[in-house]
């Protein structure tokens, strides 16, 4: 079995080397869809949606994977190329600056609009209202809420 997951990552390399942006599309698309899948059924829900798992996919592909791929570009030109443990540190910071908070607002808009298919008006003020903890989770990986209760997130997102 060793030999076929290792036969499998190196076709995987070959295809990031040759067809970089495609395979990080496909890649982020496919990431999006099982972390959705897992979310769903942690949270308990009976019946997968379908619906929300290809529109999260979609958003995967779409975005993600290309604006991940052009964001380190980027940074690899900022930082010259460089490799070194204290460089991969320094693009962290800049990513965890910069972008992340701007990609949480822009899949909270996307899920409000066209996963949940809310009026825009709800969606802002859902995204005022619960945009700092995301980006703070986003930060720290903490998902309780300031009470010590744990939050589901994805549990609060069916319920709205």
């Amino acid at each position: 079995m060793g030999s076929v997951a290792k036969k499998g990552l190196q076709k995987y390399l070959l295809q990031l080397q040759h067809h970089p942006l495609r395979t990080k599309a496909i890649t982020a698309a496919v990431l999006s869809g099982i972390s959705d899948t897992v979310s769903q059924k942690l949270s308990g829900i009976p019946k997968l949606q379908l619906r929300r798992i290809l529109l999260k996919m979609l958003f995967g592909f779409a975005y993600l994977g290309p604006f991940g791929h052009y964001m380190y570009m980027l940074l690899d030109k900022i930082f010259k190329g460089k490799r070194d443990s204290k460089t991969v540190a320094k693009k962290v910071v800049l990513e965890q600056l910069t972008t992340s908070p701007c990609n949480n607002l822009l899949f909270m808009i996307y899920y409000g609009v066209v996963v949940e298919g809310r009026p825009w008006m709800h969606v802002k003020t859902r995204i005022k209202q619960e945009y700092p903890k995301v980006q703070m989770t986003a930060w720290t990986g903490n998902i309780s809420e300031p009470t010590g209760k744990s939050y589901d997130i994805a549990q609060d997102c069916i319920a709205k």
